[in-house]
């Protein structure tokens, strides 16, 4: 139970921030990772096609016949009680020669205590956020692959609601030969039907991703670059008491101040990630990432951390591939998140 409603209205963005670009859309849950594999890959992972229901999250485009009756939860742990899940199943359909699937994404803000003007306890309410999705994607030639996603949330804090429905759009193409990915998505495309005052309609939190990934072809290593917010170009917020430079991967460069302005600009945009696969059918997976506009936005001037910084692990046991985690946001701590599939043909 929480005493008071700032937290709520912080994580949210009913208020401006005036420290990160986010805070100024509506259903800002949607943007969390959607599972323990895109936590421990930076937060974002829109280049990989292959068995794991969950990256259809974000890009429905990696929808693939090898996700048929593929199952996948997940759940992470945020500050101060706030929890967040998501379930997905997909199914190949042969005559339309098309992989679909179905997932509810949900967060839980908790309870609240309910006071007056004069800080009197009137009892509890609670808050959370829901979305439902379905998707399809059909591939074209072996490579290019083409997907869409549909999407109905619902917000709800106390006597407070909305309504609003969503789209994504992707496209993936891969080389075979040479072991790359190419890949754009466009997320979150739709609008807010109802509102929480009746009045005032709230943007989505739409979104331009595209990204590149390759396998080495004689080491058990992919890694991916993602290129985020490509619908704006200056994500900096502008700090008048900031001292100037950039700090990339945890080093201050010292170029002159228009240059530190444009380089941090640019790889703020950028989610550096990598697996390395080990095993029979890449059973044993190690994960790191590096997200640049978490570093810059959430470190404490002064204060070492891993803010911005990534990792987790994967494994299958039995018919069960379990993952976890752990994305650094700030000095205070991380977010642990914890997954785990199957395909209901193994039990067959």
């Amino acid at each position: 139970m929480k005493s008071s409603l700032t937290l709520l209205l912080c994580f949210l963005g009913f208020v401006t921030s005036h420290a990160q670009i986010g805070g100024r859309q509506v259903y800002s849950f949607l943007q969390l990772p959607a599972s323990a594999r895109v936590s421990a890959l930076g937060g974002s992972l829109i280049t990989v096609q292959d068995d794991d229901i969950n990256l259809a999250a974000t890009n429905p485009a990696l929808l693939n016949p090898a996700m048929h009756q593929q199952i996948g939860l997940s759940h992470s742990f945020h500050v101060d009680g706030i929890s967040h899940g998501y379930a997905a199943y997909g199914q190949y359909l042969e005559a339309p020669d098309l992989t679909v699937h179905g997932s509810l994404r949900y967060i839980s803000y908790g309870d609240f205590q309910r006071t007056n003007a004069l800080f009197q306890q009137e009892g509890t309410f609670s808050a959370g956020e829901y979305a439902f999705t379905v998707g399809a994607a059909r591939t074209f030639e072996d490579r290019l692959t083409l997907g869409v996603n549909l999407r109905a949330i619902s917000s709800r804090f106390d006597r407070y609601g909305s309504f609003g429905v969503a789209a994504d759009a992707g496209i993936v193409y891969r080389d075979t030969s040479s072991l790359l990915t190419f890949t754009m998505v466009f997320q979150n495309m739709g609008r807010q039907l109802s509102t929480y005052d009746g009045v005032n309609r709230e943007p989505m939190p739409f979104e331009i991703q595209a990204g590149i990934s390759k396998r080495l072809r004689y080491l058990p290593f992919r890694f991916s670059i993602i290129y985020h917010n490509l619908q704006r170009w200056n994500i900096l917020y502008d700090d008048p008491n900031a001292e100037q430079g950039t700090i990339f991967l945890g080093q201050e460069q010292t170029t002159d101040g228009t240059q530190n302005e444009v380089l941090d600009n640019l790889f703020r945009h950028f989610i550096f990630n990598g697996e390395l696969l080990l095993g029979a059918a890449d059973n044993f997976r190690l994960r790191v990432g590096y997200n640049h506009l978490i570093r810059r936005e959430l470190s404490v001037d002064s204060y070492g951390s891993l803010a911005g910084f990534s990792f987790g692990v994967g494994f299958k046991v039995n018919r069960f591939r379990i993952d976890y985690g752990r994305h650094t946001y700030h000095l205070a701590g991380g977010q642990n998140h914890f997954s785990i599939s199957t395909n209901i043909q193994e039990f067959k």
